[in-house]
């Protein structure tokens, strides 16, 4: 795949795409995963109608869905984002999603939720449900970097990014968000545990406590404002 020229490069991640997800994003299977992440790892900003890698380069933050592509192609997408926005934890519900760094650092913050369900609920506290969940990923991600994928129930399924410098992210999300299929994009904030363990049945031994959080579902943030750009890149064959 490395010698490939731009176009062909996208045509080949789209058509890849196409014939490893189903409409209703069944996992697939660990070698089909493999290879889309191999090809991933290929994709450079130049590829995707992005500048090469510049300090001084900061489209905005943004994001752009690849749409030259058929609308069986919903669940591409490049975030853009300048230093220091921020994309609020959030979940993916029933989602895997792989996340390729294609220029610049980003901090990813990440959890997966503690099974069996472990709720906790406080009367006369302006926080009086939360949820357990356990960290997964807290680490800078910085270009070149390898493909990540997160899973429905592993990997960091919840996670928040953090632009350390002016960076942009390629998403592919199977399935896509739908409210109708109950795959709505829920925000959450994030408490350590010790201050809600006290008594409520969810004390932990296997490990330590920052290793764990309690996460309480937050209305969307007011100050969260992405602009919908673009596509550039090289042109698909549908």
């Amino acid at each position: 795949m490395v010698g490939q020229s731009s176009s062909s490069k996208v045509q080949a991640l789209y058509d890849l795409c196409t014939t490893t997800f189903t409409p209703s994003g069944i996992l697939p299977s660990s070698p089909a995963i493999h290879k889309l992440c191999c090809l991933l790892d290929t994709v450079h900003p130049v590829d995707v109608g992005l500048k090469e890698e510049n300090p001084d380069y900061d489209p905005g933050y943004g994001f752009f869905v690849l749409n030259r592509l058929s609308s069986a192609a919903r669940w591409m997408c490049i975030f853009c984002f300048p230093t220091s926005s921020v994309i609020p934890l959030h979940d993916h519900p029933g989602m895997t999603v792989f996340s390729k760094v294609l220029y610049g650092s980003l901090h990813v913050k990440a959890y997966d939720w503690v099974e069996p369900t472990c709720i906790y609920e406080s009367k006369g506290s302006c926080n009086s449900r939360v949820k357990l969940a356990k960290l997964a990923v807290d680490k800078v991600l910085t270009a070149p970097c390898g493909t990540s994928v997160l899973y429905p129930k592993s990997g960091g399924n919840l996670h928040c990014f953090t632009a350390v410098t002016p960076c942009a992210v390629l998403d592919i999300l199977t399935p896509s968000y739908s409210e109708d299929a109950g795959r709505k994009c829920t925000y959450y904030h994030d408490y350590p545990y010790s201050p809600f363990c006290t008594g409520n049945g969810a004390e932990i031994s296997d490990s330590k406590e920052e290793d764990y959080a309690w996460l309480a579902e937050i209305s969307t943030p007011d100050n969260l404002y992405m602009h919908q750009g673009v596509y550039t890149g090289p042109a698909v064959n549908v």
